[in-house]
């Protein structure tokens, strides 16, 4: 007797296998979403709420990318929400308050996230602290270090009319009184890059690999802990994309901002098919659940929904995401 594949005609399709169906089911409801939304809001369907849209996916499209490689080694990043406000507001002070050049405020925002990157690898990687642990502990030392460099001022990146404001032209560039969401080739390129990576690279299948299992990769004779803090790195690095990507959506940034944003860049990741146990995710299935969550997030109060009730029908979708995650590892156990 030969055995059966297990599910249907659908699911076994070479198509749907390839895709994920996890990531077309979410396309499909993210489609609907966008049908609805549409035809109960007319300000859903005008030009400046696409960019609104584009404008939330930029940062939080680069912070889910990240903390990606994080869920998938079994860890996750809890200081990229506060972080990317820290080293914004530090690439933003050095060019608004100490008339340093712009390129200058970018390569420190990037080192910023480089930096912390690299801490909370370290942490998580050789001090053998628990990731969430560590990870809380840096969100309260990135906030506070935006605080003390800006001595608790909000900070504004040069606007895009300015002489120095050529950095906010590389998200969102005006062609006859039209802006138009260059942003999203970015956010494209950075995504095919790291899906390369980890896909197509042995650094990439190895972290794959310390998810799946940690110990059976470390007795096979890798390093589990340079590419466990390979990947924090990588999401330091991200973090410091987005930091850029908000300042140039953005006017201001202030030293207490940042906090739940992380959440929504994990939400995202999970949504588009990350496991929270670690050892599989891919970048295309993050861009499909940020779109989700950006889309989510810009036309819930569009329909009349006040705060609260957003943030209770979030929650609802963010644990939907995470039972079905639940019951996905159980099946392959």
């Amino acid at each position: 007797m030969t055995d059966k594949k297990k599910g249907n005609a659908f699911t076994n399709n070479p198509l749907v296998r390839a895709i994920g169906l996890q990531k077309i089911v979410v396309l499909l409801v993210l489609l609907l979403m966008i049908i609805f939304f549409a035809s109960v809001s007319s300000t859903f369907r005008q030009y400046s709420t696409i960019l609104s849209i584009f404008d939330a996916t930029y940062y939080l499209a680069f912070l889910a990318m990240g903390v990606t490689f994080c869920l998938i080694t079994g860890g996750v990043d809890l200081s990229i929400g506060t972080g990317m406000f820290c080293y914004a507001l530090a690439g933003g002070f050095l060019i608004t308050h100490k008339d340093m050049p712009v390129i200058v405020g970018i390569l420190v925002t990037l080192a910023c996230g480089l930096i912390m990157g690299t801490i909370n690898g370290l942490i998580v990687s050789r001090g053998g602290h628990a990731p969430f642990l560590a990870t809380l502990c840096t969100m309260m030392i990135v906030r506070g270090l935006g605080a003390i460099i800006t001595g608790g001022a909000s900070i504004t990146w040069p606007s895009h009319t300015s002489p120095n404001g050529w950095t906010r032209l590389l998200f969102k560039f005006p062609i006859e009184r039209t802006m138009y969401p260059l942003g999203i080739v970015w956010v494209l390129l950075v995504a095919v890059l790291l899906s390369i990576f980890l896909n197509k690279t042995r650094p990439g299948r190895y972290i794959i690999a310390i998810g799946s299992n940690k110990e059976a990769t470390r007795l096979s004779g890798i390093n589990v802990a340079n590419y466990q803090m390979l990947a924090y790195i990588i999401s330091g690095l991200c973090t410091g994309l987005a930091a850029l990507a908000y300042s140039s959506a953005y006017q201001s940034m202030a030293p207490s901002g940042g906090g739940g944003i992380e959440l929504n860049a994990i939400g995202g990741a999970i949504i588009g098919g990350t496991s929270m146990s670690g050892g599989s995710g891919t970048v295309a299935g993050t861009i499909i659940g940020v779109c989700f969550m950006s889309v989510l997030q810009t036309g819930l109060p569009l329909i009349g929904l006040q705060a609260n009730y957003q943030q209770i029908i979030i929650g609802i979708v963010l644990i939907v995401a995470v039972y079905i995650d639940v019951l996905k590892n159980k099946k392959l156990a």
